[in-house]
């Protein structure tokens, strides 16, 4: 969306536009705004922080005695932010990509351990009926058995079980009622407001769950799998049963899927490391077997229905609330099949954890998401939903801009290895971004697009 807004300046540019171009969005900042946007379009480009805001704003810019200097101070202070990005990218240090691989995460993959899942292939669960996950049984992949056939059908899942993994702290967040629940709800400024707002989402909540408003569904998956650098490739489960396997069997040796993991180029301090997905899951040529996980779920199926029932009323702050609720589910319900899948790897069972330690993530293994610090490229998505056939199975789709459909919906992968952790890739050099293009098969100008935001340097 950022690139977009470059691209819309330019095209004004290009159009001889001669209106001012207001900047804002949650995603947006002042220095973007005048490292990234401002110089492709000479009338006023300013980044208006809140919408609240704008009045003052669109107040300067069209008073003939106020403007030419409140244009004079904006221009001159994005100069100066310019020149002080050029300062800092001037001062930080990159790697090449070798260096980089060669200061990766290290791990004693003969001794480390790797636990086997309970199943390979996919598990779907719904708190709708079997039939209206899919209509079509073959679509389904789930657990092999012992003797690998597939076992098909769907998990039952219960909204109340899901409430229980809420975190209210970004609920109050979207409403800009900053701090940590539940002290929030007795702060000296907000805790009034918070403690009336907690209220109306409670009451809201239990009739989403009473009349069963929303309809949750997800697939979770796990499949053999080993590094080959930094790309992970995922084998056929039929077949493979050995987790320590020292040789390729034929079911190790079929690739079902391949996904791709950028690494970190900035030089850090000795002993720190520059990190990427890849070194978290055992290298094809270590002598083990590693196991791969994904998941897409979603709380969204009936959101915009109940929205849409209180717009009818001109009821705005009840159609928010039914969305941000809707997006409250989505992520507890990915927190707790993160809770199961760890249950299915045996380590989960034995964590012993309070529900704030599990909102908080204190346990072992991550679920980092395409698009996210860790693996930003968003076209990573499609070959995950191929694999889940997520679509089939929960009916979240991707847009043309891999945005997931309903929003309320959240996808990713499993990493069980006990040292793994988030982190930004940070900045990308050329020479990775050649490598990544080339790994994935695509045009070096595509994955500068998709990434455009990392890149280190102009394109």
């Amino acid at each position: 969306s950022l690139d977009e807004m470059v691209y819309v300046a330019k095209e004004m540019k290009r159009q001889d536009f001669k209106l001012p171009l207001l900047i804002g969005g949650a995603t947006t900042s002042a220095a973007h705004t005048a490292i990234k946007i401002a110089q492709h379009y000479e009338e006023p480009v300013i980044h208006v922080l809140d919408a609240s805001r704008v009045i003052g704003v669109v107040s300067q810019l069209l008073s003939p005695e106020n403007k030419p200097a409140y244009v004079a101070e904006t221009k001159a202070k994005q100069e100066r932010q310019r020149l002080e990005f050029a300062d800092r990218k001037g001062a930080r240090k990159m790697l090449t990509i070798a260096d980089a691989r060669a200061r990766r995460q290290p791990t004693d993959w003969a001794t480390v351990d790797i636990p086997k899942p309970e199943f390979l292939g996919t598990r779907v669960f719904s708190s709708a009926g079997a039939a209206e996950v899919t209509s079509n049984k073959d679509q389904v992949t789930s657990s092999p058995n012992a003797d690998n056939s597939l076992e098909l059908g769907t998990c039952p899942l219960d909204l109340n079980e899901i409430v229980d993994f809420v975190d209210w702290g970004p609920f109050f967040s979207a409403w800009e009622l900053h701090g940590r629940f539940p002290e929030i709800l007795t702060d000296a400024v907000v805790g009034e407001e918070a403690t009336k707002l907690y209220a109306e989402a409670q009451a809201m909540l239990a009739t989403i769950v009473g009349e069963q408003r929303y309809t949750a569904k997800a697939v979770i998956g796990f499949w053999p799998a080993n590094a080959v650098g930094d790309s992970v490739e995922l084998y056929d489960p039929v077949g493979v049963t050995d987790p320590n396997a020292l040789s390729l069997s034929k079911g190790r040796a079929k690739v079902v899927q391949t996904f791709h993991f950028l690494r970190q180029q900035n030089e850090k301090p000795a002993g720190q490391f520059n990190h990427c997905l890849a070194d978290y899951i055992a290298p094809k040529d270590s002598g083990r077997l590693d196991y791969f996980g994904g998941f897409a779920v979603t709380a969204g199926h009936g959101v915009e229905e109940f929205a849409a029932e209180f717009r009818t009323k001109h009821d705005d702050y009840n159609a928010i609330m039914a969305q941000a609720l809707g997006d409250r589910l989505a992520e507890a319900l990915a927190e707790l099949m993160h809770k199961k899948v760890r249950d299915f790897s045996g380590y989960g069972k034995t964590e012993n954890l309070e529900m704030k330690d599990i909102i908080r993530e204190k346990y072992r293994g991550i679920r980092p998401a395409p698009g996210y610090p860790a693996c930003p490229d968003h076209t990573e998505k499609p070959a995950l939903f191929a694999l889940l056939n997520a679509p089939a199975l929960t009916g979240i789709t991707l847009t043309e801009s891999n945005a997931m459909f309903p929003a309320s919906s959240v996808s990713g992968f499993y990493l069980n290895h006990p040292e793994s952790k988030y982190f930004a890739t940070g900045k990308l050099c050329k020479d990775q971004i050649e490598d990544y293009a080339a790994r994935k098969a695509i045009p070096v100008t595509e994955a500068e697009r998709w990434l455009a935001p990392y890149l280190d340097y102009e394109t």
